[in-house]
């Protein structure tokens, strides 16, 4: 079997870029089983790394693991390796509803190539911190030869993800990286974690998270797949201002960026988003038009119009700040500065 690079938390570092599982436009009937749009899935891992994306993650939330088919996620990690030809990490999602069919799916995705997996902690019971350490414990002795990242989304796994819980898995030398969010309690953990694992905030956090810890040099993205020059630009001019002490561009750049986010949340609330999370990421990425992500997949495809409407306008908006930036003009927020 294959084994990936080991990689270290000082390799994780840049862009990283979740994606969703592109849809064939059947994937909303349950009588279908084939409906992974897997040339969109090369088209796009292409497009991203053309653009600078550093890193792939996939199959987590938005990107349908819950809904997939076996044969349907195979299927797509194979996509995802081969159009990535080594040339940036790409970790793959192999949560599932156990332990045994984790690991399995976690050395499968092994064989495949790819470089790591996004691991969520299984789906059914709120766990306690004990059960979550171990349950990562367990993955890790199962297929030791992989990277991984954790998927620490609270409303998707019921679970909090306290300081204690990354005490220990920072002892687990193959958990390297982790899909994080919020700020507040960001250097808590930090201090946790005593860098042994790179937390990766959400894009639109990123800005306050770098200027609280030099530490933080990398961030996760699903904003990319509207357009990557954002992701990239947010990236560059973050580096640019640690290395100047000049945050003025930066800072001028996240009052353009943040007002994106607004309309994703159903009335500010992440916990509302979280309910119809995949249909809100698939419309706003459908509407900003540099992917085709299809439709969503059954039983999670129903969602409010009026939610959809903002999803809509967010995906809009990110699209207005990838072609100021792709048009080789100065941005108008650098303009003055």
């Amino acid at each position: 079997m294959r084994k990936p690079d080991r990689l270290t938390p000082s390799d994780i570092k840049g862009a990283w870029a979740i994606l969703p599982t592109p849809a064939t436009p059947n994937a909303s009937d349950w009588r279908e089983r084939n409906t992974v749009d897997l040339d969109e899935a090369a088209r796009v891992v292409e497009g991203l790394i053309d653009g600078g994306i550093n890193g792939i993650l996939s199959m987590g939330t938005l990107g349908e693991a819950a809904t997939l088919t076996y044969d349907e996620k195979i299927a797509y990690m194979g996509a995802l390796v081969d159009a990535a030809r080594g040339r940036v990490p790409v970790f793959v999602g192999t949560t599932t509803l156990n332990t045994r069919d984790t690991i399995d799916l976690t050395l499968k995705a092994q064989d495949i190539g790819a470089d790591g997996t996004m691991l969520g902690i299984p789906m059914w019971c709120a766990p306690s911190v004990d059960t979550a350490v171990q349950f990562y414990k367990d993955v890790t002795d199962g297929a030791p030869d992989m990277n991984y990242a954790i998927y620490a989304n609270p409303e998707a796994f019921k679970f909090d993800f306290p300081r204690p819980f990354w005490a220990a898995v920072a002892e687990i030398p193959q958990v390297v990286t982790a899909k994080y969010i919020g700020v507040g309690p960001l250097m808590r953990d930090q201090s946790a974690i005593q860098g042994r694992i790179k937390l990766l905030p959400l894009d639109f956090e990123y800005y306050a998270a770098a200027r609280m810890d030099d530490s933080i040099d990398a961030f996760w993205t699903s904003g990319a797949v509207c357009g990557p020059s954002v992701s990239v630009y947010l990236r560059d001019v973050i580096a640019e201002a640690r290395a100047t002490g000049d945050w003025s561009k930066a800072k001028a750049f996240q009052s353009q960026l943040a007002p994106t986010a607004a309309p994703l949340f159903p009335n500010g609330s992440f916990q509302e988003f979280s309910m119809y999370n995949i249909a809100l990421e698939k419309e706003r990425m459908n509407a900003a038009g540099w992917m085709n992500c299809g439709p969503v997949r059954p039983p999670y495809h129903l969602c409010p119009e009026n939610y959809l409407a903002g999803a809509r306008a967010s995906g809009e908006m990110w699209a207005a700040l990838h072609k100021e930036l792709s048009s080789g003009k100065t941005p108008s927020w650098e303009v003055g500065l």
